[in-house]
């Protein structure tokens, strides 16, 4: 039997029994056509109270989608907890089929990675990449697996009060994408019913509110602070930071460091590790004394150009084997452990670092 409706691949429309008999019920269309990020049924409830609908009926829609949320929020969908994963592109005699974006995604340990502090970052970014382009193209249980992830990425964040700045422009950058995805359903392939991914918006506007609500407390101790430090230590302790914000960030802490953090050499040198000495050529600032502006041009020069990713540590890949693996240095030390069978003779040539674009990149077809 053929299914009537506007999309077979649509989840059906909401219907709501109204004086005047049934009417289809677009529960998402008001606020997300209005550009409005915040997603508030009482407001539509009371907009539309006399014509449509009563607040009984509005409780029982957001009941069915959280209902529809929670079903589908299953915590158990680390299917794997994996070191490694063989990249396959294309079949051949002895194995069929390929591995996905959302397969690798599922597979490789990444629940573990965030804990690690080395690859926070790595994930993070990755995360980020996979929202703003890739998250249609995962499968139901990767998209699962992404938001899981993500929730444990921000309870570790309120709990230990780093990297918040991160996480906010990982979750802007996702509200906005869901945002696109839900304004435009049926013009784009969502897995899953449509109250699921409104309740995930929804979820990201109140982790996005408790980040901006984010209060760190000053921390009382009588050992020695960083502003006890000599200033050539201080100096020294700018001059490792490869964020430009990290550095504005500190030098507002005292007057010293923000002194230390208006410095025009360690500017210099910020755009010299992230920027090629041809860009700077084309995009010159000087000030009124007639001096670089090295500040300025960093942000300048940003705008053109990609930043120097630095991680503390990848994922990797190795050209004999055509595997994808986390290496665990410590194992690496004292076992000589490659972090995956490989077969190479000289394995620690084979292996090279995966960008987080990379990574994404591996498995366009």
């Amino acid at each position: 039997m053929p299914f009537l409706g506007q999309d077979w691949r649509s989840p059906g429309w909401s219907w709501i029994k109204t004086e005047d008999g049934w009417k289809r019920f677009e529960f998402y269309g008001h606020d997300l056509r209005s550009n409005n990020n915040a997603l508030d049924l009482e407001e539509l409830d009371d907009e539309n109270k006399e014509n449509l609908f009563g607040g009984d009926v509005c409780e029982v829609a957001a009941k069915k989608r959280k209902k529809d949320y929670f079903n589908n929020n299953t915590r158990s969908q680390f299917f794997y907890q994996e070191k490694w994963i063989y990249v396959q592109k294309e079949s051949t005699r002895e194995r069929h089929g390929y591995c996905t974006l959302g397969e690798a995604f599922n597979r490789l340990d990444f629940s573990s990675a965030i804990q690690d502090i080395r690859r926070f970052n790595y994930v993070v970014k990755l995360l980020q990449l996979i929202a703003k382009s890739q998250l249609t193209s995962l499968s139901g249980a990767a998209q699962k697996n992404y938001f899981n992830i993500l929730e444990k990425i921000v309870k570790k964040v309120l709990e230990d009060q780093q990297n918040p700045r991160l996480i906010k422009d990982l979750l802007q950058d996702l509200s906005s994408t869901l945002c696109i995805l839900i304004r435009e359903v049926g013009k784009s392939v969502l897995v899953g019913n449509i109250n699921i991914w409104v309740c995930r918006l929804e979820t990201i506007l109140n982790w996005q509110q408790q980040l901006n609500n984010l209060q760190i407390p000053k921390q009382i101790t009588n050992g020695v602070t960083l502003s006890d430090l000599p200033l050539h230590m201080q100096n020294n302790i700018l001059y490792k930071f490869s964020d430009a914000w990290d550095i504005i960030n500190l030098g507002q802490a005292t007057p010293t460091l923000h002194m230390l953090s208006e410095d025009r050499q360690l500017w210099k040198k910020l755009c010299q590790f992230h920027f090629a000495e041809k860009q700077f050529c084309r995009h010159l600032i000087l000030s009124e004394k007639g001096h670089v502006d090295w500040k300025l041009m960093y942000f300048t020069l940003q705008k053109y150009y990609p930043k120097r990713e630095q991680y503390g540590d990848t994922l990797q890949f190795c050209r004999h084997c055509s595997i994808l693996f986390w290496k665990d240095c410590h194992l690496a030390l004292l076992f000589k452990d490659s972090g995956h069978p490989c077969t190479a003779n000289d394995p620690d040539s084979c292996f090279m670092p995966v960008s987080p674009q990379h990574f994404i990149d591996l498995f366009k077809f």
